[in-house]
């Protein structure tokens, strides 16, 4: 499957971009896990345009994540395909467009999915950025704005046409927003549609190794992007491929490994930012991974755990956590104590 002249093995895994998630740090360590693309958070074009610092900083990124793109966001055919020219200029692969946000602060002021209601104006959009920009521009969107209104069969031809390499589909409506469970019928019928000829890219309530192997075996789609599935979880993309490609689970990704993974993302995160907003970013990971399950009595460490200020006292913690795992084992003589076993794997669905 190749985007452009970006090529990719099969059945490519990609990290969806998402808001205050992927972070350059965060990208790296999904991509050593066996992310095929990255993306980084979506980007206001209309912020890229009056020069706003913080959004400008979005575009920072490194050849050890390569392949990578940029997702860019807008209401206006002028500004997307400025703010489309800006971020040329900082070395993407390619250009992504969200026309799938569904959060009311983009989606209700007509950005992101809220495109899907005026789709002429997102065509007219395509065009300006697709002729604006050498690199390929690629489309993330949505079924359609609700159930009565399902247009993504027609608007995927008619995105092809603007002149777009590849495009993501998320299998809700916009009104759905992330509740209910994804149809990824729709999906599959817009990569059997014989006249697409552009890599589909299938998203949606991809949470385990089954899902992802289900997705392109049911659906036929080109690759799979998934979300919220990843957060406090970059080795997710290791047990996908594994799984994908025959091979048993990695006995090595027990519970210190991915402790110590999430203890570098921390150190990567202070290092790139400040140790105050490094944690924050930090923080919603740590809520978010499954790796703390089952844990006896872990309601009061996981508070300390997200309140935490310094460095020092966030990786105290993590390691008392390493400790309360560290016990039941040395009391087992074989070493393999079922409770802490357990807490070193991943539920497949959580």
């Amino acid at each position: 499957m190749n985007i452009g002249n970006i090529q990719f093995g099969p059945r490519p895994l990609f990290l969806a971009p998402m808001e205050d998630v992927t972070d350059i740090g965060f990208r790296r360590l999904c991509k050593r896990y066996g992310a095929a693309m990255v993306y980084t958070e979506f980007v206001s074009a209309e912020a890229l345009v009056r020069e706003v610092k913080s959004t400008i900083s979005k575009l920072a990124i490194s050849d050890d994540e390569r392949p990578v793109g940029i997702q860019i966001y807008g209401r206006d055919a002028e500004s997307m395909a400025e703010a489309a020219r800006i971020v040329e200029q900082a070395g993407p692969d390619l250009i992504d467009l969200n026309f799938g946000c569904p959060v009311k602060k983009v989606a209700g002021k007509g950005a992101g999915a809220g495109m899907l209601r005026d789709v002429p104006l997102m065509l007219k959009i395509t065009r300006a950025v697709v002729n604006a920009v050498k690199v390929p521009v690629t489309v993330k969107t949505r079924l359609g704005w609700d159930a009565q209104n399902i247009i993504i069969e027609d608007l995927a031809e008619q995105l092809q046409d603007c002149g777009i390499q590849a495009l993501t589909i998320h299998g809700r409506t916009r009104a759905q927003m992330y509740t209910g469970e994804a149809d990824w019928t729709l999906i599959g019928r817009v990569k059997q549609n014989p006249r697409i000829h552009i890599p589909i890219i299938g998203n949606g309530d991809i949470v385990s190794p089954e899902d992802a192997r289900l997705a392109f075996e049911r659906y036929g789609v080109d690759a799979v992007m998934v979300g919220r599935a990843t957060f406090g979880r970059p080795w997710i993309f290791k047990e996908m491929r594994d799984w994908l490609d025959g091979r048993s689970a990695d006995e090595s990704l027990d519970f210190n490994r991915k402790l110590d993974i999430l203890e570098e993302q921390l150190r990567i995160n202070v290092e790139r930012i400040d140790e105050y907003r490094g944690i924050l970013h930090t923080r919603r990971h740590l809520a978010a991974t499954p790796i703390f399950k089952g844990i006896p009595n872990f309601r009061q460490t996981r508070i300390a755990m997200l309140r935490a200020e310094t460095v020092d006292e966030l990786t105290g913690i993590l390691e008392d956590c390493r400790r309360m795992l560290a016990g039941p084992r040395a009391a087992d003589d074989g070493g393999q104590d079922g409770t802490a076993a357990t807490l070193g794997m991943d539920s497949a669905r959580e």
